[in-house]
């Protein structure tokens, strides 16, 4: 063959070997056996290692895996990805669409099922129709930089079918298939090395892989969910529903999951969900269960999303899997806050696809409710993510030798006193609108884009109280340690794990956590399993993360009741770190979203003199506090629509205006629309937007409002 000729063979086998790969993991109907596949793919492998000229990166059948990585690199989400509110009946989820209906104000609307699979999410980033990049979650805003693990996977395209699509970010779910994740662990037993509980545990574990080599060797998979952006070429395609997405997810080579369905009520909901409960069993992958959203993605932004999930879509749990075993001991864990939580412990046991051995009790009251007792024979229960817990005791199995608990007087650790108290908990489902008093009705709305999985807004959940037991001791050494823990996770200090803090501690480099940033490799390199490479790379990071964004260090301070949202909400009402600890009660017990226990506590601590030392002394050992800019909020709540080519600045920063300023950016005009923001040539949302009399603006009009 001549060099056309050979040119033109390996166009053609890239095609066919595309389109074979395509039918195997998106349609799961393949066209040819394996050793036919095998075949084209060796042809294919040879002729690009003997005319290297001719292989294309982006097309390249051997993956080939780069080099081992010293580290995961952060990764900011252009738009945040969040979670979803579990609902585990039918009672729940006609709760959730009673919400919705008051909400929607006699809306027509229709429901779109799709399965939840049990792995790990993920976003990728494509340009001009390459990827580009890859990130898991991470905490919403910020994940890790994955892009090479990601190419190691055959079903996530290095590029799309259809490339004139300048920017897309794409949502799905990494997973690990079970025969895959049992062959796996087969190995890993011959090896001598530790098995993998279940399949997420595994894909999970594959991912974060600093080796890409390890990532392609566990043949992972990934399955599509969503189109969280799209970029300046696509904003006329209109998408009006979620289900629509789909259809553009597979037509772009992204293998989706077969199992879903639109309809129009939420009777044929509930088929569907049980339609597809009678065949997971079956399927080759782990799912926990269904998410139900809203279809019309224009509803999206009426909706909005409340705490850290959309109101439009909820994940219906399937019935928990469950099993029976036999409670050995019972034994105390001691938090940071000093809260004593009950775990029962057991043989090993088989439930929901992992292996465990320990299930929390949660409380006292919990354990009285249910006559738990040393020896019994009990019920646990495990759903997706949800700790063990034990849930039921079979009574016709006593024998008369069971031991019934009794709390302790004193902390199991320290020997201090046991005293009980309240204690503050969320409650997961308090995120509707209608049950909000009107002061708080005033929540997010915006581009529906930005508030599916990937949404960024938050507003924090109601909390409701019960009754936990408390060591008192301030300084027990387990809630220092436990503290000292969640501080240097806050600062994401990674590279400091809890076996170093105890060495720390143990050998008395640090009281506290403020003494992190003043130690030296010196005082590191010299101890046992300490080299100097260990030392020089822990201090390395805790130099690097001195500086701290406010609401980062206000959570890094362990104040009881105050998780990540309340420390985002402290930060942005206060501004700075003398204004919060200045703060009277009854103002920080004003701000939305934080009621009055929580106010006393943070109030409390403010005022406590050994907490505003250690505050003094983390400052005066080189901490250094970040305050992001004070946004204007002259476009609160205003819903913009952009059209037209924009001369005075690129698309991409007016939306980044309008964010900024408390506005949000939708892709379609709606009744909902506040403006269109209309550019040179501008296309039919301008003649949408005149029938349905949205205001329209000009770029010069625009920048007025600002």
């Amino acid at each position: 063959m001549n060099n056309l000729e050979i040119k033109n063979r390996i166009e053609k086998l890239r095609r066919e070997i595309s389109r074979l790969r395509s039918e195997y993991h998106i349609n799961n109907n393949p066209k040819v056996t394996d050793d036919i596949y095998e075949s084209l793919s060796r042809e294919l492998h040879n002729l690009e290692g003997e005319y290297p000229e001719y292989k294309e990166k982006e097309n390249s059948l051997d993956r080939v895996a780069g080099a081992p990585l010293a580290k995961f690199e952060k990764v900011n989400h252009k738009i945040r990805m969040t979670s979803l509110n579990d609902v585990f009946s039918k009672d729940e989820i006609v709760d959730w669409e009673n919400r919705i209906k008051k909400l929607l104000l006699k809306k027509d609307f229709s429901y779109f099922c799709e399965l939840k699979l049990d792995g790990l999410s993920a976003s990728l980033i494509y340009e001009n129709g390459i990827f580009t990049r890859g990130a898991t979650r991470g905490d919403g805003y910020i994940g890790e930089d994955i892009t090479e693990n990601l190419k190691m996977i055959n079903s996530v395209p290095l590029k799309l079918k259809s490339s004139h699509y300048d920017y897309l970010e794409i949502r799905g779910e990494v997973i690990m298939k079970r025969k895959v994740w049992e062959e796996l662990n087969k190995k890993q037993e011959k090896e001598g090395k530790p098995t993998f509980a279940n399949t997420r545990n595994a894909a999970a574990g594959s991912l974060r892989q600093l080796d890409p080599q390890i990532a392609k060797e566990r043949n992972l998979d990934f399955f599509a969910w969503d189109i969280a952006q799209l970029g300046i070429k696509n904003e006329e395609l209109g998408i009006k529903k979620h289900s629509d997405e789909h259809s553009l997810l597979r037509k772009l080579g992204f293998q989706v999951s077969s199992y879903e369905k639109k309809v129009d009520t939420i009777d044929n909901v509930f088929k569907f969900i049980e339609e597809v409960g009678e065949k997971r069993a079956s399927l080759p992958y782990g799912t926990d269960g269904m998410v139900v959203s809203i279809n019309e993605t224009d509803l999206h932004s009426i909706l909005g999303i409340v705490g850290k999930a959309p109101r439009y879509m909820i994940a219906y749990k399937y019935k928990a899997e469950r099993a029976t075993t036999v409670i050995s001991h019972i034994s105390l864990n001691v938090g940071r806050t000093g809260v004593l939580t009950p775990l029962a412990h057991f043989k090993p046991t088989l439930v929901a696809g992992s292996i465990i051995s320990k299930a929390t009790l949660h409380n006292m009251d919990q354990i009285e409710r249910l006559d738990i007792r040393v020896g019994d024979t009990v019920v646990i229960q495990k759903a997706g993510d949800v700790i063990p817990e034990v849930v039921e005791v079979l009574f016709g199995m006593r024998t008369g030798k069971e031991k019934k608990f009794k709390m302790l007087d004193f902390c199991p650790v320290c020997d201090s006193k046991i005293e009980k108290k309240s204690k503050i908990r969320e409650s997961p489902m308090s995120n509707g609108l209608a049950e909000l008093p009107s002061s708080k009705k005033n929540l997010l709305r915006g581009d529906p884009r930005t508030l599916r999985r990937g949404a960024f807004s938050d507003f924090a959940s109601e909390s409701t109280s019960s009754v936990a037991y408390y060591c008192i001791n301030k300084h027990c050494p387990a809630r220092a340690m436990r503290s000292l823990q969640h501080f240097v996770n806050a600062f994401e200090i990674y590279e400091i794990g809890p076996k170093v803090l105890e060495r720390l501690k143990d050998e008395g480099l640090i009281s506290d956590a403020s003494d992190l940033f003043i130690l030296e490799n010196a005082d590191l390199s010299g101890l046992s399993r300490f080299g100097e490479k260990s030392a020089e790379n822990i201090i390395s990071s805790i130099e690097s993360h001195k500086k701290i964004i406010f609401w980062r260090f206000i959570y890094a301070l362990g104040i009881i009741h105050v998780g990540e949202q309340t420390s985002r909400d402290l930060a942005n009402h206060f501004k700075d770190l003398n204004s919060l600890r200045k703060a009277k009660l009854e103002e920080i017990n004003n701000i939305e979203n934080i009621g009055p226990k929580v106010s006393e506590s943070i109030y409390n601590f403010f005022n406590e003199s050994h907490n505003l030392d250690f505050i003094e002394k983390l400052l005066k050992n080189g901490v250094c506090i970040q305050y992001e800019k004070i946004k204007n909020n002259s476009l609160s709540g205003k819903i913009f629509v952009l059209t037209g080519t924009l001369s005075t600045m690129p698309r991409d920063d007016v939306k980044k205006k309008i964010i900024e300023n408390g506005g949000r950016v939708s892709s379609s005009v709606s009744k909902n629309t506040d403006f269109l923001l209309a550019g040179d040539e501008a296309g039919s949302k301008y003649k949408e937007a005149e029938k349905l009399g949205i205001k329209i603006i000009s770029e010069q009009e625009f920048l007025k409002m600002l």
